[in-house]
């Protein structure tokens, strides 16, 4: 798809220069210098040859076919030698030059045309603002950096150049590889998207890497995420996380959801890994690029230190992996092999005068043992340590089980050999348990992931038409806010159970509405403009006479005219008082980025307080409204504590389903509540007792 960029058999350098001190200069020696198998044109008006290459005035002076060109320019030329690239049918540029979209208002219009460009040619482009690229397969260093890292099996991709420059010398020094590696500057054209798909089935990528500060668009991103990473583990460090300039909204679910919470929940459901830094970026990547597949959650810890040793079971608990328990015969094992004062049980402790024969029981039983599924050797450096030797034997051992060795030799003047040979074997190293604690969660997590039935979506039978009326009818009216009064005929159209409920225009009607439906009743205010009926004093509950109606009517109007008098009031809406249940709340909010954001949590009027809610880009399956169930801080309550029935879960599941398909449905809807949703014993089901809506301007 890209081939362009990572397979071209020839490239230009537009802007190649003799002068060490110009970018022109530093791409053209790194291409040289890289060992790129395929023909090099140097591109400069103004010399004959640069480099002992020979140079040429333009691109069309090339009396060959160019694959790929890298434009190394003041940025006023640009979009001229591009036209020149597009007549001389070059497919891939490179626009290392700065000067665009960063730079201001007349800088987006420069990449503006630049993209004209592009599109008028069928050119895609990688840039402008970027380092440029790296691969190491083929290989091609078309970037400014100083070094090139050894050929690995990572792919990196990041919109920061000046994080590319500090990764590569970081890589160079700890002799860590990729297989490629892409800054991505400004994405006029070439995205993340774009490499995630051109590297999908690319063999030389065990896995992908990516520090993102935004996306163009949410939708494709979970798409082609989610099939990616069946194959291959893809992991993100995402900056820009928090709320400041987000837009004003009305409903608890705007206020709640954010560009954190959607990107959380996007990542979730295509199976991406987040890294929340950029050393947690890299020390996951390695524990993937070097070591077999994690098959489940049972790790255990073979150290020479007891204080370390619990400090990583404590690590690996917090991350929710477990100790493995041992077979009894690798049990029997270790106590005839270890001496009398060492810990036979998970984790084994070898003790302090541990030798790399000692290591080498021990580590060899536990990979042995069928419940064990990842290993964590804990090494720190005591008088009779031997730390290249154990290192070599770790190596050597954990060749043979495909099972996940991660090494934690621990401390810094005396380690460095041992940690030089345990590279050498493919085998990462964490300074400290915890990182390498991590490592293994984030192996687990895609075991997971790779476990994962396909996103299967459920349809329901509904009444569109009914809906798209309504919808209809509220802009008709020139608003943009759909109240409870309406709402309800949108959930009941949807299949949601909603009370009886009919608005009342005078207290006469409102008793003889109460009276029809049978005490006890709620009142609320009924009105397109107050949305937050309680923040008013617009409701009354637990209503048991005409007395109370009349009264609650007198007051509930009288609050409403007294708060808001400029709002359109149609009345008070009578309804049937749900008896007992759990109040919920779920909503959805729009997001600019990845659609409709759905939230699911405590309902009620604390919610926002509380915050104890969960978020998912719909469409969802079952499993996705199952999880976001489970995963809130008060599950427990809907399971019932203290002798109360547990709530009816699978109703919930079902409306959040429902609603799911309204959002995806309409994607007018821009913002919508049920606060709150009223689940009852579980075979009761669920009633949508207030809701409200918002449409697009």
């Amino acid at each position: 798809m890209l081939d362009m960029f990572f397979n071209p058999k020839a490239v230009a350098v537009i802007g190649a220069s003799r002068d060490p001190a110009k970018l022109g200069y530093g791409v053209l020696n790194n291409i040289l210098n890289s060992g790129y198998p395929g023909q090099i044109y140097p591109i400069n008006p103004k010399s004959a040859e640069v480099l002992g290459l020979q140079c040429y005035k333009s691109v069309l002076d090339i009396p060959d076919p160019v694959d790929m060109a890298i434009i190394v320019i003041p940025n006023r030329f640009v979009a001229s030698v591009l036209d020149e690239c597009g007549q001389k049918g070059i497919k891939g540029v490179v626009i290392i030059t700065a000067g665009f979209r960063e730079a201001g208002r007349d800088g987006v219009k420069m990449e503006r045309e630049l993209l004209s460009i592009a599109h008028k040619y069928g050119i895609r482009l990688i840039g402008p603002n970027c380092l440029g690229t790296i691969d190491t397969v083929l290989p091609l260093n078309g970037s400014f950096a100083v070094g090139m890292p050894k050929q690995g099996s990572i792919g990196f991709m990041s919109q920061s150049g000046a994080l590319c420059t500090a990764i590569l010398d970081w890589a160079v020094a700890e002799d860590v590889g990729f297989s490629y590696f892409v800054s991505l500057g400004n994405k006029a054209d070439v995205d993340e998207v774009d490499l995630l798909e051109a590297w999908e089935n690319d063999e030389n990528s065990r896995v992908i890497i990516s520090y993102l500060e935004g996306l163009r668009d949410g939708r494709r991103f979970i798409d082609v995420a989610r099939r990616v990473t069946r194959k291959t583990p893809f992991i993100v460090v995402k900056s820009g996380n928090t709320e400041a300039g987000s837009r004003a909204v009305s409903s608890h679910t705007g206020s709640l959801a954010g560009s954190e919470a959607a990107y959380d929940a996007a990542f979730r459901q295509s199976g991406v890994l987040r890294a929340l830094s950029i050393q947690e970026l890299f020390d996951y990547s390695l524990a993937f690029a070097y070591q077999p597949t994690l098959k489940g959650n049972q790790i255990a810890i073979v150290t020479n230190a007891g204080g370390p040793g619990i400090m990583a079971t404590d690590a690996l608990e917090r991350s929710g992996l477990k100790l493995a328990g041992l077979q009894r015969e690798t049990i029997d094992y270790l106590r005839e092999n270890l001496p009398a004062a060492a810990n036979i049980y998970n984790p084994i402790d070898v003790i302090g005068d541990a030798r790399a024969d000692r290591y080498s029981r021990a580590i060899e039983a536990v990979l042995k043992d069928e419940n064990v599924d990842g290993l964590m050797v804990i090494l720190t450096p005591q008088v009779m340590t031997e730390i290249t030797e154990t290192a070599e034997l770790i190596g050597e051992i954990s060749a043979r089980y495909g099972k996940p060795v991660l090494g934690c030799f621990m401390g810094q003047a005396t380690i460095g050999p041992g940690i030089a040979i345990l590279s050498k074997h493919s085998i990462p190293n964490y300074l400290f348990p915890e990182r390498a604690a991590a490592a293994f969660k984030a192996m687990q997590e895609y075991h997971t992931w790779l476990e994962r039935p396909p996103l299967e979506i459920t349809s329901f039978d509904v009444d569109k038409k009914k809906v798209r009326q309504l919808l209809d009818d509220v802009r008709k009216d020139d608003r943009l806010t759909m109240g409870e009064a309406e709402a309800r005929d949108v959930m009941a159209a949807y299949g949601i159970r909603i009370p009886q409920s009919t608005v009342a225009k005078d207290a006469d009607e409102a008793v003889r509405i109460a009276e029809e439906i049978g005490y006890p009743v709620v009142m609320k205010i009924a009105s397109p403009d107050i949305l937050h009926k309680s923040d008013i004093g617009g409701i009354k509950v637990g209503l048991n006479g005409a007395t109370d109606v009349r009264d609650a009517f007198d007051l509930i109007v009288y609050r409403a005219t007294r708060y808001m008098p400029d709002a359109t009031i149609w009345g008070v809406q009578v309804q049937e008082m749900v008896m007992g249940g759990k109040e919920i709340i779920i909503g959805m909010n729009r997001d600019p980025q990845f659609g409709p954001l759905l939230m699911f949590g405590l309902g009620g009027i604390y919610v926002e307080v509380l915050k104890d809610v969960t978020f998912r880009v719909a469409p969802i399956s079952s499993l996705d409204a199952k999880e976001m169930i489970r995963e809130i801080r008060a599950y427990h309550l809907l399971q019932g504590v203290r002798g109360e029935q547990a709530s009816d879960q699978e109703s919930i599941v079902d409306v959040l389903l429902r609603i799911s398909q309204l959002v995806t449905d309409f994607p007018e809807i821009v913002e919508m509540d049920i606060n709150p949703l009223l689940v009852c014993e579980v075979g009761q089901g669920a009633v949508a007792v207030d809701a409200r809506l918002v449409l697009s301007s």
